[in-house]
């Protein structure tokens, strides 16, 4: 009796396996690729409720960072200033500038200016800005050149490979304290001398930054 099927449907079955394997393997290597840090999170630049330009603030004036990042040499995270702080200031210049209103109302009320989060790792990621700080590596390790940024973006992938390049090799990035908010410090440092001074040794085990 002959087959009701062409003698190429045979075959269909075993192709479509390999083709739905190869076809889930280049999805799967895709994803794996493209779908990390460095794709997803680096040029990220939202648009924030008041223009502030590290530019004018850091390069033009030479403001500290630590002058509104003020917890940055004792805390885990990098805090955002009040308002109270950027009146400081603007309570005499650009003090009726309207680009500055949220902050007079945020200053006079109370409530936090709604500040767009740029930076950040993930829940499973363990990191201290203090530690960083406190051990010769600058702002700009893991910002980028931000003293250069009119508008904040997101620079440095901060992925674990990221990470591990410099807790692998950190004479290649820690530099003097009294530098570490000169952001445009070109100088030269002994980097392995400063590693052995300070007993820097970031380690590279999972636990170092999976708790």
């Amino acid at each position: 009796m002959p087959s009701i099927f062409p003698r190429w449907a045979n075959q269909f079955g075993p192709k479509l396996l390999v083709g739905g394997g190869l076809i889930g393997t280049l999805a799967t290597a895709g994803v794996t690729y493209y779908f990390t840090p460095k794709y997803t999170r680096v040029g990220y630049q939202p648009i924030q409720p008041v223009p502030f330009s590290h530019r004018v603030h850091s390069d033009q004036l030479g403001i500290d960072c630590r002058y509104c990042h003020n917890g940055v040499e004792k805390s885990w995270f990098s805090n955002i200033p009040a308002a109270s702080t950027c009146m400081n200031c603007h309570s005499l210049l650009l003090k009726d500038d309207p680009r500055l209103q949220l902050v007079r109302d945020s200053y006079q009320s109370g409530t936090p200016i709604p500040w767009v989060q740029i930076h950040k790792v993930p829940d499973y990621v363990y990191f201290n800005h203090s530690v960083h700080v406190n051990r010769g590596i600058s702002c700009v390790s893991c910002h980028g050149q931000i003293n250069e940024m009119e508008e904040v973006y997101h620079a440095k992938s901060l992925s674990m490979s990221f990470c591990l390049d410099c807790h692998r090799k950190p004479e290649d990035y820690i530099r003097p304290l009294d530098k570490i908010t000169q952001l445009d410090w070109k100088g030269q440092v002994d980097g392995k001398q400063l590693v052995h001074d300070w007993k820097v040794q970031p380690g590279e085990s999972c636990s170092v930054c999976h708790r």
